[in-house]
């Protein structure tokens, strides 16, 4: 049995002017007009006696001061096509159907995701974070996941209690019944259940075959066909915002509603990013100001949306605006095949390489690349030339050198070497220090006018530390003692 969610947004008209992530409703009111009519409004509004299909004038009378807006169908696409993009991380079939309702295919996700129930909640998450109101429903079909969400939702997992939960379902709700309204009305047919009883042929002469061929496809009495989302070969997504927005903070939840579509989209085509950009456009004043660009660049392609939009938080947490934001866009600009999961019977200790490339990652988002090092040592045999450090999300160099293994090296090494007093013919810091392995002798530097000539030991202390020390090498005709310095400290 096939198991369809459908989703209906039945707050389209007015979310997509003021969306519940962004504007809560006013005192005066936003009320949005289809032709001259009312067609939703929100609380603030509903207060002061606004109705469905009320006249403009009628609004003006009851609430003078409210936000009167015109539907505007082109936003309401775009809010519908981003929900539907949004729930292409869950299954790859996802239709977007008529009167905001988007439905999907999810009999192929089911044990994916924990089971049903665990599913329809994570579906509701993410169009809570989208920032519009959903209603739910569950069904065998297609066409009954669309009238059970137009009619405030439900489960109907078998077939039995389908054919009940149709049958609660208004004749209106059915678009090929509604311009036979008057003359069910004077039959006494209020619900599918009374449609159902009638005879069909009685029904067809009447109706015709279209009523009769979308009460079969709810009952899974006939085939359903379907045109499944499409999805573009490159991902580059924007978003108008209702109002101009002066902090950042306020932009994240925009964000998000394009970093979920970004996902979605990811997920359909088994895709994972490794570098987006996210473009704030700014309100024009008398000069036109470019667009603020943030480039995030991810040591591991990945899909995650909490991951992905942690990044973008911390990036955002580090901008300052130069002027108040109108629109967002999101780019994916280097995106590759997602790696299966690992099949190993036993986890990596410590986590694996995903993990470990996401905490870098959130490291260089919170304190910037220049903050956040590797090791990067090059082909030198001087330690303070061979040890660099390069920015994590950088090239390794190309001369690279790897120190010998059975030579000790600190793992902390001084920017300056320091200069240690002598006492009793030792080298002393802090304690005397007593050498504890053969020496290293470093001489080199020739070929750059810096040469070196140095003999390393490890050192003991009495305290039981261990300290990296050198003795520089003088020349027979040099009247002074050779010098000993402190270069590294082991852990």
């Amino acid at each position: 049995m096939h198991h369809w969610i459908g989703v209906h947004l039945p707050r389209l008209p007015i979310e997509s002017f003021c969306p519940t992530w962004h504007m809560p409703a006013s005192e005066a009111g936003t009320v949005v007009l289809d032709k001259g009519r009312v067609l939703d409004m929100d609380a603030g509004a509903r207060s002061l006696g606004v109705v469905e299909g009320m006249r403009r004038g009628g609004v003006l009378t009851l609430a003078p001061h409210a936000h009167i807006r015109e539907r505007d169908t082109a936003r309401e696409q775009t809010t519908m096509q981003g929900v539907a993009f949004a729930l292409l991380q869950f299954t790859p079939n996802v239709v977007m159907a008529d009167e905001n309702v988007v439905l999907a295919d999810v009999t192929a996700s089911v044990r994916l995701f924990g089971g049903l129930r665990s599913l329809r909640q994570r579906i509701r998450r993410a169009i809570a974070d989208f920032g519009v109101t959903c209603v739910t429903s569950i069904a065998a079909t297609a066409e009954a996941a669309w009238l059970l969400a137009r009619t405030g939702g439900g489960v109907a997992l078998s077939e039995r209690s389908q054919r009940r939960a149709l049958a609660r379902v208004p004749v209106s709700a059915l678009p090929a019944a509604r311009r036979y309204a008057e003359w069910f009305d004077g039959l006494g047919c209020t619900t599918m259940a009374d449609v159902m009883r009638l005879p069909r042929a009685g029904l067809k002469k009447r109706c015709g075959t279209a009523l009769l061929d979308a009460l079969d496809r709810a009952t899974g009495a006939a085939p359903e066909v379907h045109e499944w989302l499409a999805m573009p070969p490159a991902f580059d997504a924007r978003v108008e915002l209702p109002d101009r927005i002066e902090h950042v903070e306020a932009a994240l939840f925009a964000a998000r509603r394009l970093t979920l579509q970004m996902t979605g989209w990811l997920a359909a085509r088994q895709l994972a990013v490794a570098r987006f950009v996210l473009l704030l456009e700014h309100e024009r004043g008398r000069d036109a100001i470019a667009p603020t660009e943030l480039e995030v660049a991810l040591g591991e392609p990945t899909w995650h949306e909490e991951h992905l939009v942690r990044l973008l938080k911390e990036r955002l947490a580090r901008v300052e605006l130069a002027a108040p934001v109108i629109a967002l866009r999101l780019e994916a600009k280097d995106v590759r095949e997602a790696e299966a999961p690992s099949e190993s019977l036993f986890p990596e200790p410590g986590g694996s390489p995903q993990d470990h490339a996401r905490l870098m990652e959130l490291l260089v988002a919170r304190l910037g690349a220049q903050n956040v090092l590797r090791s990067g040592p090059v082909a030198d045999y001087r330690p303070e030339v061979a040890a660099q450090w390069v920015p994590t999300s950088g090239e390794t160099p190309r001369a690279r050198h790897d120190p010998p293994r059975d030579l000790p090296r600190p793992a902390w090494l001084l920017d300056a070497p320091v200069q240690l007093i002598m006492r009793g013919h030792r080298p002393f810091y802090g304690t005397p220090l007593r050498i504890v392995s053969p020496g290293e002798r470093i001489e080199c530097g020739w070929q750059d006018g810096a040469v070196v000539t140095r003999d390393y030991f490890v050192a003991e202390a009495e305290n039981h530390l261990h300290y990296w020390i050198y003795r520089e090498r003088v020349r027979s005709r040099d009247e002074r003692e050779p010098r000993w310095f402190l270069h590294g400290l082991f852990g």
